[in-house]
């Protein structure tokens, strides 16, 4: 799901602004009726929200997060930057997608283990 039609990671931000964006209400609602059909898992691209943009649509996030909540959303986290914020927004359990390059990166956050000043030694899991 998008709050863009017809974006794709090459798209400037530019032509994003250009085109518009989906009133966020309409994404969820396709996602509530793709999950009601059988959908196990909603992805949510970057593009319009944290790629691309000059500003994070963060109201997005947490409308998204509102009103499906945190299991059957995946995001879009398109680098380091992005994924440390919603690790710090929303924790550890959130369901991420990253480059298969920063899966390392990624898991050692979620340990905590790895993070930039903003995150180090505040992630914390409480798992039996």
């Amino acid at each position: 799901m998008g709050s863009k039609f017809g974006a794709g990671g090459a798209t400037s931000a530019e032509a994003l602004e250009a085109a518009g964006t989906h009133d966020p209400g309409w994404m969820i609602q396709q996602a509530k009726r793709f999950l009601e059909a059988g959908a196990t898992m909603i992805m949510i691209e970057s593009e319009g929200i944290t790629e691309n943009v000059r500003s994070w649509r963060t109201d997005v996030v947490a409308k998204v997060i509102n009103e499906l909540g945190l299991e059957q959303v995946m995001f879009e986290a398109a680098d380091p930057e992005v994924f440390s914020w919603y690790i710090k927004h929303y924790g550890p359990e959130i369901n991420l997608f990253v480059d298969h390059s920063q899966i390392v990166q990624l898991e050692c956050l979620r340990a905590g283990i790895w993070g930039t000043q903003s995150l180090w030694g505040r992630v914390l899991t409480y798992k039996e």
